[in-house]
C-alpha cells in the first residue's frame, strides 16, 4: 500500500528552518560568550531587536502583514550572522547601522525574503568594514577578564574605548608581521606566540570555530543543508592553503590554521549554505562552495582584508545567475542535446 499524495510530508517552513539555524548557532555562540566574554550576548540582543523593528518597517511600508513575516525568523538569523561578525565590543550604533542597512537594503529593496540577490549579512560587513575599518578591527584579547558592565558601558559609548582592551585578530596578526618583512619572518614562529595563536589557529577562536562546526554539521544532519557547499568551501580552502603551504612553509600557514580562523567554519556551514542568494543545483552549489573558498583565501593572503569570506560570498552571489544556468540538471525522461 502507498501513502496517498502529497508525498512531501516534512515540515519545512521558513520558520522551522530557521529556529534550527539559530540552534544551530548556539555552540559557537557559548564557545565565543565564555573565551571573549558576555559583550557578544549583548550584541545579539541589540541586532536583534534592530532587525525586528526595521523589519516591521519595511513590512508597514509595502502593506505585508506584520505577524506572520516578522515570526519568521529570517530577521533574527540575520541579526545573529551580522552581531557574530562584528566585533563584541563594537559601538551600538555601528551594529544597529549595519543590521538596518542589511534589511532595508540588502533585504527589502529587491523585494523581500526570497528576492535578495546578495547575502545580507555579509552585505552588512562589507559596507561596515569599509566605511569603518578602524572600529570594524577593534576585537578583544581571548582571556581578558573584563566585567560585563564595563563592557556595556564600552559598547553603548558611557566608557572611553580602550586600546588596551582590543588587538589584532590572528589573521591579521599573522598578515602584518609577513608583510613588514617577508624575507626572514618563519610563520612557524610566529605561530609559536601563545598570546595570539593557539594550539592550531587563533587562541580561543579555534574552539569557537569547532562549536560552528558541530552546529554546522547538526544541520546537516537535520537535512536543513545539504554537504555541497560546505564541503566544496572548506576542500577548497584546505587546498589551496595546503599548497602554498607545502610550496613555501616559512611564509604560508597550514590548511588547518585556515580552516579554524577568522569566519571560515562560520561562512562554510551558515552564510555560503544560504538557499536564496547562493546556487540552487547541486553541481552548481559545489561550484559555489569551492568559489567562495578560493576566494576567501585569496583575499585572506593577498588582499586588503584579513578576512575574505564575506567578499568571497559576495563575489560568488554575482555569479549565481549564470552558474545555475550552466548546471541545470536533464530533465528526467528527456534526451541531452547533441
Amino acid at each position: 500500500m502507498f501513502a496517498p499524495a502529497p508525498f512531501l510530508l516534512k515540515d519545512a517552513s521558513v520558520s522551522r528552518v530557521m529556529t534550527q539555524v539559530c540552534l544551530a548557532l548556539v555552540p559557537g555562540i557559548a564557545a565565543y560568550a565564555w573565551l571573549v566574554g558576555p559583550a557578544i550576548l549583548v550584541q545579539l540582543a541589540i541586532a536583534s531587536l534592530a532587525a525586528l523593528v526595521a523589519e516591521a518597517a519595511m513590512l508597514k511600508v509595502r502593506g505585508k502583514p506584520l505577524a506572520l513575516f516578522l515570526s519568521d525568523g529570517s530577521a533574527l538569523v540575520t541579526a545573529w550572522l551580522i552581531a557574530l561578525t562584528f566585533p563584541p565590543l563594537a559601538p551600538w550604533w555601528l551594529v544597529v547601522t549595519g543590521t538596518v542597512f542589511a534589511i532595508v537594503v540588502a533585504k527589502h529593496l529587491y523585494g523581500g525574503l526570497g528576492q535578495n540577490p546578495f547575502n545580507p549579512a555579509m552585505v552588512a560587513f562589507a559596507v561596515c568594514i569599509v566605511s569603518f575599518p578602524a572600529l570594524m578591527s577593534q576585537w578583544p584579547s581571548v582571556g581578558l577578564q573584563v566585567p560585563l558592565r564595563e563592557q556595556l558601558d564600552i559598547i553603548l559609548g558611557l566608557a572611553p574605548r580602550l586600546d588596551a582592551l582590543t588587538g589584532a585578530t590572528p589573521l591579521d596578526a599573522l598578515k602584518t608581521a609577513l608583510k613588514l618583512d617577508e624575507s626572514s619572518v618563519d610563520v612557524a614562529h610566529l605561530l609559536a606566540n601563545q598570546d595570539i595563536f593557539g594550539n592550531f589557529a587563533g587562541r580561543g577562536w579555534e574552539w569557537v570555530a569547532a562549536g560552528y562546526l558541530v552546529g554546522g554539521l547538526w544541520l546537516w544532519q537535520r537535512k536543513v543543508i545539504s554537504w555541497h557547499v560546505p564541503v566544496a568551501f572548506a576542500a577548497a580552502l584546505a587546498a589551496i592553503s595546503g599548497a602554498l603551504w607545502v610550496y613555501n612553509p616559512a611564509h604560508f600557514a597550514s590548511p588547518l590554521f585556515h580552516l579554524f580562523s577568522g569566519g571560515a567554519m562560520l561562512g562554510a556551514f551558515f552564510i555560503a549554505t544560504d538557499p536564496v542568494s547562493g546556487s540552487t543545483t547541486p553541481r552548481g552549489k559545489l561550484i559555489f562552495g569551492a568559489g567562495a573558498g578560493l576566494l576567501a583565501y585569496l583575499i585572506r593572503v593577498f588582499g586588503g582584508y584579513p578576512d575574505g569570506v564575506a567578499f568571497a560570498v559576495l563575489l560568488m552571489n554575482l555569479c549565481v545567475p549564470l552558474i545555475d544556468l550552466l548546471t541545470q540538471p536533464r530533465i528526467f525522461g528527456m534526451k541531452d542535446k547533441p
